[in-house]
């Protein structure tokens, strides 16, 4: 490749812009309108590709349409390079204040560079995801024509969109959008135009009510599997329990109501579990960053499990209470409140902190897995599909299969967790439960109530990003 970006004496190629618009233009009539750009969006997995193409005529009516001499709605060939020509200028000065070294090419040092002059502050790994997303010839850098024929079809008025565009269309996806019950993934990052414009409560009110919606919805699911991890198959005298004994159980035991049991406190904790770890996480942050103006990988991990065990720690009682809830008899306790009174009287203050430790360990394992799953999913999908953006879809299910995947890994101590908050003024210690469990039941005994959980997924993942985006939209945030 020449230092030049790949000979270019012009500010924009007049021939690769040409292919372009012939690529565009799907019925071949010369010309481009809503329907050919929409198509050619959605070809390239563009998010929201009808909203995206829309947002573009409305840049065509203001660039575009000084250039639409007959006034139709549609660019010519002709228009359409007077349009390239004046828009690549633009796009030209962009790269340029990229290209630190003026070699023609961008690398991903200096992607990193310039998102963290702008207070971006993005991992070798994203820096790797974004220059992927353009460079289409596999040279490991980003050449003036990838880089003008990508934001041709991205319209950005300054040097702030064309970053935010970018990143945004490579799979920055919010952890709050996926609530599969268990609420012990790395808390979002949010930038600093969003900390200081007030977008992230936004954004954590919006998973929050997801996350209600879809605890609430799922909750008969959640509680078959509390059923199934403390009493295996002894609730019917059975010696294999399947999921329609279970509910059959449940329904024979307290009816349609009692289904839910259990799913307030799992509800009410959301907001106290959700704001606690936002607030411990970003003050950990700030101790691993010190003098620095990023953290790494591994200090963003270690950030967000701190952050996620100090969150236990304060909320863990109410987890207590959710599992003795669940498990409750018919007319056993009024309430939560009554319920931690009862607790309290009869156990004493420890109660409400058994299974601590367990579901404290379990924390390193599950956030490990989830971070590292989703980035190998998404990476393997962007080096599959070099030309195309990760639509929401891919990135929902990324998310979601990296997060059940660190439930698998973690569900043994989850099991034990959950016994020792059931055992009523029990003495057990968490490795004399392992060996309880192991004893009678052998090593499939860590995974009982491993059914009804994974069956929940799916509703769980939908019902929570339809949650998410009906109350992002009502609430003004904006999705790239």
């Amino acid at each position: 490749m020449s230092k030049d970006g790949g000979g270019m004496s012009k500010d924009v190629d007049e021939d690769r812009m040409a292919k372009l618009f012939q690529e565009i233009d799907r019925n071949k009539d010369g010309t481009i309108d809503i329907d050919d750009l929409v198509a050619r969006l959605k070809e390239k997995n563009v998010p929201d590709a009808d909203k995206h193409a829309k947002k573009l005529i409305r840049h065509w009516e203001t660039k575009l349409m000084k250039h639409d001499s007959n006034h139709d709605g549609k660019i010519t060939m002709e228009e359409w390079r007077r349009y390239t020509e004046e828009h690549g200028k633009k796009l030209k000065g962009f790269f340029t204040q990229i290209d630190r070294n003026e070699d023609g090419v961008i690398d991903t040092a200096e992607i990193r560079q310039t998102f963290k002059e702008a207070g971006i502050n993005i991992s070798e790994q994203e820096a790797e995801n974004l220059l992927r997303s353009m460079d289409k010839d596999g040279t490991r850098q980003i050449d003036i024509r990838e880089w003008q024929e990508y934001h041709m079809m991205r319209p950005s008025e300054n040097f702030d969109e064309i970053l935010h565009n970018w990143r945004h269309s490579t799979g920055i996806i919010r952890s709050s959008i996926i609530d599969i019950g268990d609420n012990t993934i790395v808390p979002d990052d949010f930038t600093e135009k969003e900390m200081q414009t007030g977008m992230w409560w936004r954004h954590l009110v919006a998973g929050g009510t997801a996350g209600a919606v879809s605890r609430t919805c799922t909750a008969p699911l959640d509680r078959l599997k509390i059923l199934f991890q403390v009493h295996g198959g002894k609730i019917e005298k059975k010696d294999k329990l399947t999921i329609r004994d279970g509910f059959n159980h449940m329904l024979k035991e307290g009816g349609v109501r009692s289904l839910w049991r259990g799913n307030g406190v799992n509800v009410i904790k959301i907001a106290p579990e959700s704001a606690l770890k936002f607030m411990a996480y970003e003050q950990i942050k700030r101790i691993f960053k010190g003098d620095k103006k990023e953290i790494t990988a591994l200090e963003r991990f270690a950030a967000g499990s701190s952050a996620g065990a100090i969150s236990q720690s304060i909320i863990y009682p109410m987890e207590v209470l959710k599992t003795r809830l669940a498990l409750r008899k018919t007319g056993q306790y009024k309430g939560m409140l009554d319920c931690a009174m009862k607790l309290y009287k009869g156990e004493g203050l420890k109660v409400f902190y058994r299974g601590f430790w367990p579901n404290i360990v379990g924390i390193i394992p599950y956030a490990g897995a989830d971070l590292c799953i989703y980035e190998t999913l998404k990476n393997f999908y962007l080096s599959v599909n070099k030309d195309k953006d990760p639509g929401v879809m891919v990135l929902v299910m990324c998310g979601a299969t990296s997060s059940t995947c660190g439930q698998l890994l973690s569900y043994p101590l989850a099991l034990v967790r959950t016994k020792l908050q059931a055992e009523g003024g029990g003495s057990t210690t968490t490795m004399g439960m392992f060996n309880k469990i192991l004893k009678e039941e052998g090593p499939k005994g860590f995974y009982r109530g491993l059914g009804p959980n994974f069956l929940k997924v799916a509703p769980a993942v939908s019902i929570s990003y339809v949650a998410y985006e009906s109350v992002r939209k009502h609430l003004g945030i904006k999705m790239s």
